[in-house]
């Protein structure tokens, strides 16, 4: 059994980076991992004495599948939104999980298959789309989903409440006396009215109780 020579190794494979061209060198850098340790030592200097940079690899996104109208499963394959996802790490979250339940994803208007494909903004949300088919299942997979920046809920809107007014002084200092309910008629469906009292002009009205601005 032969035995190893790293320095022999070493100045081998140092020689071998030395005569690649820059473009080769950056796509065996993305594949690293898959060298040696001498191997990645010898790169990593070979790229650092040339000073290459390493950009990520960007992942293509699919364009989406132009339907076709003579499909009788194009119903079933037409995609629909699951969710919408404010940052990165939420999108890598859904991924995950439909990845898990072999659900494929179009995430944003680049209807990318990987998070790593996204150039959209997430502030205001990326919507995540399925196939209709497997929306039952992905729902499923998404009970485990707990959203890291999820924006708060808009708060309610709150009524403006607007006040009872005299009809004849304007005055807001009016009271409500009774209903009126007997004058109405067993077979009549409007609205019953209220007897109003003005405390300032002593003015007396009816009307339905709905408030309305003048």
């Amino acid at each position: 059994m032969c035995a190893v020579d790293p320095a022999g190794e070493w100045r081998e494979l140092a020689e071998r980076y030395h005569q690649m061209k820059d473009e080769e060198l950056v796509m065996l850098a993305r594949q690293k991992s898959a060298l040696t340790e001498v191997a990645q030592q010898a790169l990593t200097q070979e790229i650092a004495f040339r000073k290459l940079e390493v950009p990520p690899l960007v992942m293509l996104a699919l364009p989406e599948p132009e339907p076709d109208p003579d499909d009788p499963y194009a119903k079933e394959r037409e995609l629909v939104e699951l969710c919408k996802v404010w940052s990165p790490r939420d999108a890598f979250q859904v991924q995950t999980l439909l990845d898990r339940a072999d659900i494929p994803c179009f995430i944003g208007p680049e209807k990318a298959t990987d998070v790593r494909a996204i150039t959209s903004n997430f502030v205001d949300g990326i919507s995540v789309q399925i196939m209709r088919v497997g929306l039952y299942w992905a729902r499923r997979a998404m009970r485990n989903y707990t959203p890291a920046d999820e924006p708060p809920p808009e708060p309610a809107a709150e009524w403006e409440e607007i006040p009872v007014r005299c009809p004849k002084c304007r005055s807001t200092e009016v009271v409500i006396r009774r209903l009126v309910s007997e004058v109405a008629s067993a077979k009549d469906d409007s609205a019953p009215k209220f007897e109003w009292t003005c405390d300032a002009c002593g003015y007396k009205w009816e009307d339905d109780g709905i408030v309305r601005q003048q």
